[in-house]
């Protein structure tokens, strides 16, 4: 907010001032790099809504496209991270620098919440890619590593023991990743043809459905990815904390996406404080219309039911959730902030649902057309009868909690803290 753009007579800004958390802010791996600045030009007014987005680049681009002069811009210093090392976190430091307007005069935050969308997306997608990577590893160790015997009787008799996977609370580790995984994918996906729809068909629908998911798949998906990464080092016991293995990695890595493009916390509060209530609600409205059909789609098919009944029930609790904060959260704002992170979390374990419903149907369907893949098809029905009867049930928990308010919250002062 301090960082000022003086403009000058060539239509350019002078850019000064410091700016943090600046991912790649320096490396050697292009020519050139382009920095997006926010800064405050003359006559913006105070708050967010008077800053202006700008252009600044290392090198001074000349007409012909060849790269000029120094700009004057440097690395304040690199940050020590937990994880991420790949990828140098900067302070940058902008002495005078030379940027252009992108975008309208003090309509910046306007600008850069064109690419929030997207970059939220592409979070979420990394917290469950750090799951996905770590889960691979975590399924070879547990079919590689001999330990302990089958309580049913020896499945590895030659050997000196059987490999971990036998074990039923190691098959319930790993297919917790796994349908977590394999339900992340879905709904990253869903939400990505749904930008697509809203960008090249104009689609206002697409467009506000998926910005009523984009603080459910940023902070669900990271939340849960960390866990799943954390569950995957869990396989290997203590060989899973040591750093020879590289599990730990994973976790280090995973961390970060729960905290930036906007901390988990405040992904809640968006959800409950702005996107429910957007358009007068009629974006949540058509989610539950939309699962409610995706159910009615399924009467009479008893195939089905193991993931119509369980969604249906799920969706009744999100819904539940949805009318306390309306009715307790005008009298009492803090009832519903106590309660989003539960609700984003119910939310996104409904949007799960829905997912493995629909890829639950399609298997059936690729089966009954004698699809050669049976096995696959067959698998991926039985890791979606995992979520729904494993996992789902967690949303009575959020919604209990939910259901609580705000006192059990905000009991204690400050000062007993």
């Amino acid at each position: 907010m301090r960082t000022k753009a003086e403009p000058q007579a060539d239509g350019s800004y002078r850019i000064t001032g410091q700016k943090i958390f600046i991912s790649a802010g320096e490396h050697d791996m292009a020519s050139n790099i382009i920095h997006l600045v926010l800064a405050k030009a003359p006559g913006g007014g105070d708050g967010t809504k008077g800053i202006s987005l700008f252009i600044v680049p290392k090198f001074l681009v000349s007409e012909d496209g060849s790269l000029g002069a120094r700009n004057a811009l440097s690395v304040g210093k690199i940050e020590e991270k937990m994880g991420i090392h790949g990828n140098a976190t900067c302070v940058m430091n902008y002495d005078g620098a030379t940027g252009w307007l992108l975008g309208d005069l003090h309509k910046g935050m306007r600008a850069m919440f064109t690419m929030m969308n997207e970059a939220r997306l592409g979070v979420g997608l990394q917290g469950y890619a750090q799951a996905e990577a770590a889960y691979q590893n975590a399924l070879i160790y547990a079919k590689d590593r001999l330990q302990g015997r089958a309580v049913t009787g020896a499945e590895n008799p030659s050997g000196p023991a059987d490999p971990l996977i036998v074990h039923p609370d190691i098959r319930r580790n790993l297919m917790e990743q796994k349908s977590f995984v394999e339900g992340a994918r879905a709904l990253t996906f869903w939400a990505a043809s749904l930008i697509d729809r809203s960008h090249r068909c104009d689609d206002a629908a697409a467009e506000g459905l998926v910005s009523l998911m984009i603080p459910v798949i940023k902070g669900f998906l990271t939340d849960k990815g960390f866990d799943m990464a954390v569950a995957a080092q869990q396989v290997y016991g203590g060989h899973g904390y040591i750093e020879e293995w590289g599990m730990s990695q994973f976790a280090r890595d995973a961390r970060i996406a729960m905290i930036y493009e906007g901390a988990n916390g405040v992904q809640a509060l968006d959800l409950v404080g702005r996107k429910l209530a957007q358009d007068g609600g009629k974006h949540v409205m058509a989610f539950f219309e939309m699962v409610k059909a995706e159910v009615k789609s399924h009467e009479g098919d008893d195939r089905m039911k193991g993931f119509a009944e369980p969604l249906k029930a799920a969706s009744k609790q999100l819904q539940q959730a949805a009318m306390f904060f309306m009715q307790a959260g005008m009298k009492t704002p803090n009832a519903a902030l106590a309660g989003s992170y539960d609700f984003m979390h119910l939310m996104g374990h409904v949007c799960f649902g829905l997912m493995w419903t629909r890829m639950a149907k399609a298997a059936y369907l690729a089966l009954d057309d004698g699809a050669a893949d049976s096995d696959f098809l067959q698998t991926k029905i039985a890791t979606g009868r995992f979520y729904m009867a494993r996992q789902l049930p967690a949303c009575g928990m959020h919604l209990a909690r939910i259901e609580t308010g705000a006192e059990p919250v905000m009991a204690l002062a400050a000062e007993a803290f």
